[in-house]
């Protein structure tokens, strides 16, 4: 069988939550792409990067013309532009053919900036051409279309969140509320608050995109009892 491809994208919004192990497997040598500043957050996590995209107006400078002397490709775009440094690299690394991307950013001060990143790992013609979760702060995402088994801690949140229009025929199995062969619309908080009752969760959609998100995943929090 053959060994799948991961990209890691590594974005700003502050200093990443999550350590190098919890991003799990990604073989002998992702491909790492660094969205601006979130290069020498790349570097933090002991990933070498492949290449730094971006309108370079918040990655450390020093980290920069460090990365520019080592031979690491310089992306650069301009700051007034249609799209977002994240767009641009993880439309990147999906470049590359990879089968699965983790994207890790921070949270930052910005909520429409957070709420920006669940909506672009997430659209449809991304999730089409690779597996996709990210590390939005301490929270886990994972974008389920199709199926999908996620790892998780018994008391553990989760919470499954239409994304771009509604989910249809979502069935779960290993959380304590489950779901067969449910309509989830757009806009409704049926799927939120669930959490696992076995280390693994699997999750199904017939049509649509779910975010199954973990808020606490970094940090270990647990479900309030």
């Amino acid at each position: 069988m053959t060994a799948r491809r991961v990209a890691v994208v590594v974005a700003g919004g502050g200093p990443p939550a999550v350590t190098r192990e919890q991003l799990g497997d990604l073989g002998d040598r992702p491909v790492v792409v660094a969205a601006d500043e979130g290069l020498q957050h790349a570097e933090a996590l002991g990933l070498r990067v492949d290449l730094v995209v971006g309108d370079m107006d918040s990655v450390d400078p020093g980290a920069l013309a460090a990365a520019d002397a080592a031979g690491v490709p310089l992306q650069r775009h301009p700051a007034a532009k249609d799209a977002t440094d994240l767009e641009l690299a993880l439309d990147a690394a999906l470049a590359a053919e990879v089968d699965r991307v983790v994207v890790v950013t921070g949270t930052g001060d910005r909520l429409d900036h957070t709420m920006a990143v669940a909506l672009t790992v997430s659209a449809p013609d991304r999730v089409a051409a690779a597996a996709v979760e990210a590390w939005i702060g301490p929270a886990h995402v994972w974008v389920v279309a199709g199926e999908a088994s996620l790892a998780g801690r018994p008391g553990e949140l989760l919470s499954l969140l239409p994304a771009h229009g509604p989910a249809v025929g979502v069935t779960t199995s290993g959380l304590l509320y489950p779901l067969a062969d449910e309509d989830l619309p757009a806009g409704i908080g049926r799927g939120v608050s669930n959490e696992w009752v076995e280390e693994v969760a699997t999750v199904r959609v017939r049509s649509g995109i779910l975010l199954a998100v973990a808020p606490g995943a970094a940090d270990g929090a647990r479900a309030p009892r």
